[in-house]
């Protein structure tokens, strides 16, 4: 069956997903983004993954358009825009028949990605093994070795830990302290003191949670989302730059540039 040379499958449109992905549309690659039928993106406004609930939606001038089935698919990124097709089980593989598959879910491990579904199978973070289950691997730990592609390995396991930001590090991450249904009370982009209240969770019983220090709200899950307890619902940054919010990260733009030049380096181009 006949690949087709420029398109790239990207699993996940979450913002590290998300980052990959503009950066492959400007360099003139074809992408289809496989996602959820329920994304848990916190940074939705720098996630393609909110074309799921919203039909459309763009990121730094990329636009990602929810769609049907794979044909619907390839119409529309021939058409230059994004499809973002439900397909979390991957069956639209054969297809959509891509030159690369990128596994961008970020689970920490594998979730059923296999060295064999695609002409070039590339892993972002711990979970995958270059040369077995997948072609090549970038990682994703910040650090000196941020974006580093491996060909033979794997990359740092799982620390547990958020990287630190000005200062802070697993304060940074919200979770959820009960199981619930989230009602945010602040927006993303908002500024928020320490000790003010981020959001509300309603189940069996009620929680507020609130921001452990004076930032900006920089992710936020979707209003009506089912978090289980101990579920990520929020990001709160402590360097109040309101366009972080709204841009591609730097993490996500070194990880974007090791998926590039692992596609160069396997000969896939544009």
């Amino acid at each position: 069956m006949m690949i087709n040379p420029s398109l790239i499958a990207v699993r996940g449109a979450g913002d590290l997903a998300t980052g990959v992905i503009v950066r492959l549309m400007r360099c003139g690659y074809r992408v289809i983004a496989l996602e959820t039928a329920c994304p848990s993106v916190i940074r939705r406004t720098v996630a393609l993954a909110e074309a799921v609930p919203e039909g459309r939606c763009a990121v730094e001038g990329v636009t990602g358009l929810l769609v049907a089935d794979p044909a619907e698919a390839l119409r529309a990124s021939a058409d230059g825009l994004v499809a973002v097709l439900v397909d979390p089980e991957l069956s639209s593989l054969g297809q959509l028949r891509p030159a690369a598959l990128v596994d961008a879910i970020i689970a920490k491990r594998n979730c059923g990605t296999d060295i064999g579904l695609a002409p070039v199978v590339i892993g972002l973070g711990p979970g995958f093994e270059a040369g077995v289950d997948v072609h090549a691997v970038v990682e994703t730990n910040r650090g000196h070795d941020l974006g580093r592609v491996f060909l033979e390995g794997q990359a740092a396991p799982d620390t547990g830990v958020p990287g630190v930001i000005a200062g802070y590090g697993k304060e940074r991450v919200i979770r959820a302290p009960c199981a619930g249904t989230v009602e945010p009370l602040l927006e993303i982009g908002d500024l928020v003191a320490a000790g003010a209240p981020l959001a509300r969770l309603r189940g069996v019983t009620e929680a507020v949670v609130s921001a452990p220090f004076a930032g900006i709200v920089r992710g936020m899950i979707r209003p009506g989302f089912l978090a289980p307890a101990g579920f990520k619902i929020a990001d709160v940054d402590p360097r109040c730059e309101r366009d972080n919010c709204f841009t591609v990260s730097d993490k996500a733009r070194a990880i974007a540039g090791g998926v590039l030049e692992a596609l160069l380096a396997f000969g896939i181009r544009p």
